[in-house]
């Protein structure tokens, strides 16, 4: 999705639009990166004799569309941290192989990971690249550790696990990227922000945005 271009209104994600902004604000880290797809490698690797054809949580996409997704944003999100166009996204696009298994396809994701953490731990942190604006490499990994955490809490929905993503990386993306969220405990403060669970008293959100560019 290229962060939230494909969220406004790519299949099956909780709404969103992309033209938020930001400054004065604290990013992430290629260490957070890699602390997420530690977080994710792990719990979905004892899935990979299972059914990824099923849908990812509440997402139209299945767990397979939804896993070649996110590695396809990380390895995006590398190419503008280090291509630093500023204005747009660059013209390629990872295509994983339909017949690629799912130990396959979290190898890919993991990998993609492991590439955004290593361009953002070597990227000048005063750099620019285009999303929706100028952001810095430090938004990059926060988007990269959101993609990560909540889309493995759609895989894990829809294959039936039990997961819950970590509070100290929910904390630095709700810092980065939302810096409207209301205070509370950052895992369901993070779910709600991106719709996809209720908060309290507030009802799930059929619209939501994250802010990566700065002002």
């Amino acid at each position: 999705m290229r962060g939230e271009r494909m969220s406004a209104g790519g299949p099956g994600w909780p709404g969103g639009t992309a033209d938020g902004r930001v400054g004065g604000v604290t990013g992430m880290t290629g260490a957070d990166v890699r602390a997420a797809a530690a977080e994710m490698t792990p719990v979905l690797r004892g899935t990979t004799d299972r059914d990824w054809t099923v849908r990812a949580g509440d997402l139209e996409w299945s767990c397979w569309t939804t896993a070649a997704h996110v590695a396809h944003d990380l390895l995006a999100y590398a190419g503008q941290v280090t291509g630093r166009p500023d204005g747009g996204y660059l013209p390629f696009d990872l295509r994983v192989r339909p017949d690629a298994g799912p130990a396959d396809l979290l190898t890919v994701a993991t990998s993609a990971a492991g590439v955004l953490a290593a361009v953002v731990d070597t990227a000048d942190p005063d750099s620019r690249a285009w999303h929706w604006g100028p952001c810095d490499p430090g938004g990059f990994a926060a988007m990269g550790v959101a993609e990560i955490l909540l889309h493995t809490h759609d895989l894990t929905r829809g294959l039936g696990l039990d997961w819950a993503p970590p509070e100290p990386l929910c904390a630095g993306v709700l810092r980065r990227l939302f810096p409207d969220a209301p205070d509370g405990e950052p895992v369901p403060v993070l779910l709600w922000m991106t719709g996809r669970a209720p908060l309290g008293d507030r009802p799930r959100r059929t619209a939501w945005t994250w802010r990566a560019a700065l002002d």
